[in-house]
């Protein structure tokens, strides 16, 4: 089994925030193989389905961004699942917006959902990186993250959650690469090049 983790903020207000784009994934993967409806458990809210050939759980944290790992370390320890086997999709300001990046471990680089999962689970989990660029000020960043993504992103946020619902059994194969590949050759598509959205 493998368990797929959302990172975001409860609540209707959050729902279209830059910071909240781990559950835009979570909630894509789900549409697009007919999960059954989320349901209340281990401080989130989870449902599960079957991807190439193997069960997975999909999970996003109630507990807000700060304590998200509170939440995935009790679904880790219910189900017993390795590191390797939990991957967790979350917003990058280190990355442009629409930009990929899947890696193994590695820093929280001031995110603290990521900060709580490594207090909780470890560090060696994986992570879906989906870029959102930076305000370009430090001061800016928490404004930043806490808002709607704007309108002329649409686009590509939606192309991007597509086809990481669409490719996202490659995860469960481990072929991360390819799915990285899979997701930026379809958001370049969708109008978001090599620099950012056009």
């Amino acid at each position: 089994m493998l368990l797929f983790v959302g990172l975001g903020n409860l609540g209707k207000a959050f729902a279209g925030h830059r910071h909240n784009a781990g559950f835009m994934a979570i909630d894509a993967i789900a549409r697009a193989y007919d999960a059954p409806a989320f349901r209340s458990r281990f401080q989130g809210l989870v449902s599960e389905i079957v991807l190439a050939g193997e069960r997975v759980t999909l999970l996003k944290p109630q507990t807000y961004m700060n304590e998200s790992g509170r939440s995935a370390g009790e679904a880790a320890r219910f189900y017993k699942i390795d590191l390797s086997h939990i991957v967790v999709f979350h917003d990058e300001l280190d990355l442009l917006p629409g930009k990929i990046r899947v890696k193994t471990g590695g820093g929280n680089a001031g995110h603290n959902g990521l900060k709580s999962l490594t207090e909780h689970v470890g560090n060696d989990y994986r992570r879906v990186r989906i870029g959102i660029g930076h305000p370009g000020d430090k001061a800016l960043v928490h404004n930043y993250v806490l808002s709607d993504f704007a309108k002329t992103e649409c686009a590509w946020v939606a192309a991007l959650c597509g086809a990481i619902a669409t490719h996202a059994g490659l995860l469960v194969k481990g072929e991360d690469e390819a799915f990285q590949r899979k997701i930026q050759q379809a958001v370049e598509t969708a109008g978001c090049g090599k620099d950012g959205p056009d």
